[in-house]
């Protein structure tokens, strides 16, 4: 740039006056050419304008307005309808997922805990809670009944988040065949009479279960009113089958309340909205005349047989798939129709435009725009003449003006700028705080740029003080991290061969922690020489609280486990000892087993752990179920039931912590046990140490650059049997 006088040629200063003075001088020769050919065609296009927008409006309305209806109805009927639809889909699903977990609780109904189970009560009335209610002469102290409610009762949680989950839910329920109803909602008051007894309920008398039961799969019924609140809705339920045996019907209501309000309150401008069922009776309509109106069940006239056969074909095909839009002539005018179906209750939105409202908008826009322009022709001719004068007066003036305002003001901007300029080229390293001046508040942008660099530059300070604490305290952090996880490491057995001078078996472990340290561990020992103890756990949680509570949880099943006692009494004892003292609350899965090395028998004990995987007779790993217990830590005074392996030479045991199967990609699918057999059996006759690594390699390979929440450990025994046995 340049300087000529006091004044930077091609700065700020020398644009706005450039700016000004170009501006001025464009819009006075604008001004002058528009006035001049204004003038001379207000006249001749007034009249024209006026007599081609009352034809063009006359001609093209009816056009328009036909096509703008029929667009707007086609898409706004299939959206309504497609809304409406999603609302039910959704509701089926919830279902389904209810019937295929009833399913599989009656399908292994002694596989199951038995559940708790209640009578409703009027005390916890809006609190969601699940209530069981019997039909008039249903003994409750029937010993298949209570066995039946005991395995359905383990759905109740499931139910109540799903009552939960939804504002437009009734109830969750499963009903029995034998004359029982578990429902999960929040109205526990409702259950009872007026006199506070408590009102029967047969399930099996109500249309859901009748209708479930003929179908035999997913229905959702008509519209109806709720046994229990008064509220009209629909039942979506389920019939669940075991071996051809129907065990109970599942369902949920789902309230219509909203869906009503809103096909009320669309009956304006002309049109409305109405739902059609199966039979053709309208279920929700604003009108209250006419074939549109709702009426009950016997009153109702079906509009698929109605004296009108192209309202009927328009209702029939609307059930049945998307209809265009029809202009539909009836008694009092003829109307635009579309209908959508909604396919998961087998229901149809109607979509009603009254045709005569077709011509309000013509009408309105005629006399509106010749109110306008008579208004306005006489408005400009009364001001044309006193505006070109006066304003050819005040342009000049105003070039002048405008020009000497130009160079002040340029330089008034340019001053707080090249202040701030100087200003930051003076920051340095050790001073980066830009601070406010007075020079700086001028009330513009200018100012706003000053206090925002002046609050970057104290942030910037304050985040460099920051960052050097954050540092510090993380570099201290990770030091004592990386010692608890020596020390965690140090208290597991970690040098392998664990026991060279016994050849009658072979046994490896790892443990890869999700943090820096873990709440995973296991344990291995020798009770006396013909004892061998092996341990597989999992602590609550994560991090250090998870580390300390197993250090207590291993050197306590250590102990009880040296004093000679079975499986199922060292882990009672454990839990007694853990449950004494647990302010935290935390809790740990065990997997316990006592190797009998001289026979091969191993009596274990599970505390809510994963089933281990054994390889019997060199065939290949399977999982070996048994009965879950408790976990450790969890709850006083459980009792833990042992199993019996009896292992052969060349059986193998695999153990492992719930990190393997829930190990997860990027997609969100777990690796779970399927895949853990498939790797456990690709190499069935290897190592234990092999084992492992074919196990890690698989997981590593599945989960990708996913990142792990989850610790996962691992350990294999091969026993190869007593020495004295010849086999080993």
């Amino acid at each position: 740039m340049k300087k000529f006088r006091n004044l930077v040629i091609g700065g700020i200063e020398q644009k706005v006056f450039n700016l000004i003075l170009i501006t001025v001088i464009v819009i006075t020769i604008a001004f002058m050419a528009v006035m001049t050919y204004q003038n001379k065609m207000l006249s001749r296009l007034s009249a024209e304008t006026s007599e081609r927008q009352q034809q063009s409006i006359t001609e093209i309305n009816d056009q328009v307005m036909d096509q703008v209806v029929r667009s707007s109805m086609d898409r706004t009927t299939y959206l309504e309808s497609v809304i409406a639809d999603e609302l039910f889909h959704g509701f089926g699903i919830r279902v389904e997922m209810l019937a295929e977990y009833a399913q599989k609780l009656f399908s292994d109904p002694d596989g199951n805990p038995q559940a708790a189970f209640a009578a409703p009560d009027p005390l916890r009335n809006g609190e969601i809670t699940a209530q069981t209610i019997l039909a008039e002469g249903v003994d409750p102290s029937d010993p298949l009944l209570v066995s039946r409610l005991g395995t359905a009762a383990n759905m109740s949680d499931m139910m109540i988040s799903m009552f939960d989950a939804s504002d437009v839910t009734n109830s969750c329920f499963i009903a029995l065949p034998e004359g029982a109803f578990l429902v999960t909602d929040d109205r526990s008051g409702s259950k009872f009479d007026s006199q506070s007894n408590a009102v029967p309920y047969d399930p099996r008398t109500r249309p859901w279960y009748i209708q479930a039961v003929e179908t035999g799969g997913l229905i959702f019924t008509d519209v109806e009113v709720d046994a229990f609140t008064g509220d009209i809705g629909v039942v979506c339920a389920m019939p669940v089958y075991v071996d051809g045996r129907l065990e109970a019907v599942v369902g949920s209501d789902l309230f219509l309340t909203s869906m009503r309000d809103a096909i009320e309150a669309s009956d304006e401008n002309g049109g409305f909205l109405c739902v059609v069922n199966q039979q053709g009776h309208v279920v929700f309509s604003p009108r209250t005349e006419g074939p549109f109106r709702v009426l009950s069940g016997k009153e109702a006239d079906s509009l698929l047989s109605s004296d009108n056969p192209e309202l009927a074909g328009l209702v029939g095909e609307s059930l049945r798939g998307r209809t265009e839009v029809r202009l539909i002539t009836m008694e009092d005018g003829e109307y635009y129709m579309a209908g959508a179906p909604m396919k998961t209750v087998g229901w149809a939105l109607i979509s009603v435009f009254g045709r005569d409202a077709l011509s309000r908008p013509a009408e309105m826009m005629h006399e509106g725009n010749q109110r306008i322009q008579r208004e306005a022709v006489t408005a400009y001719r009364d001001s044309s003449a006193k505006f070109r004068r006066s304003t050819m007066i005040l342009l000049i003036g105003l070039l002048v003006l405008l020009g000497s305002a130009a160079l002040i003001l340029g330089k008034r901007i340019v001053k707080p700028l090249n202040t701030i300029i100087r200003r930051i080229s003076q920051l340095n390293e050790g001073n980066l705080e830009f601070k406010m001046e007075d020079t700086y508040r001028t009330g513009d942008e200018i100012q706003v740029l000053a206090e925002s660099f002046a609050d970057l530059s104290h942030k910037t300070v304050q985040y460099v003080d920051q960052v050097r604490t954050v540092t510090a305290e993380k570099e201290r952090i990770g030091t004592e991290l990386h010692m608890a996880y020596q020390i965690q490491e140090s208290m597991l057995p970690n040098i392998f061969p664990a026991f060279p001078d016994r050849p009658e078996f072979d046994i490896y472990a790892t443990m890869e922690p999700a943090r820096e340290v873990g709440g995973d561990f296991y344990d291995f020992f020798l009770i006396d020489p013909d004892h061998l103890c092996i341990v597989m756990a999992d602590v609550s949680g994560k991090g250090v609280p998870a580390a300390l509570f197993m250090m207590a949880s291993k050197i306590i099943l250590q102990s009880c486990a040296m004093l000679g006692r079975s499986a199922g009494e060292i882990l009672t004892k454990t839990n007694e000892a853990l449950c004494s003292n647990n302010k935290m609350q935390m809790f740990v899965t065990v997997w316990l087993g006592v190797l009998e090395i001289s026979t091969g028998k191993m009596t274990c004990a599970n505390a809510g752990h994963e089933y281990p995987c054994l390889l019997h007779r060199n065939e290949t790993f399977e999982l070996v179920k048994g009965r879950h217990g408790f976990v450790i830590g969890g709850l006083e005074n459980v009792k833990y039931q042992e199993q019996t392996l009896q292992l052969q030479p060349g059986d193998k045991l695999y153990l492992y912590t719930d990190g393997v199967p829930e190990a997860t990609n990027d997609r969100q699918e777990a690796f779970g046990t399927g895949r853990l057999t498939d790797a456990l059996n690709r190499d069935p006759g290897a190592g234990p140490e092999a084992i492992l690594e074919n196990v890690h390699s698989a997981v590593q390979a599945f989960v990708g650059g996913a990142e792990q929440f989850d610790d996962m450990t691992m350990l294999c025994l091969e026993y190869k049997g007593a020495v004295n046995s010849g086999e080993n």
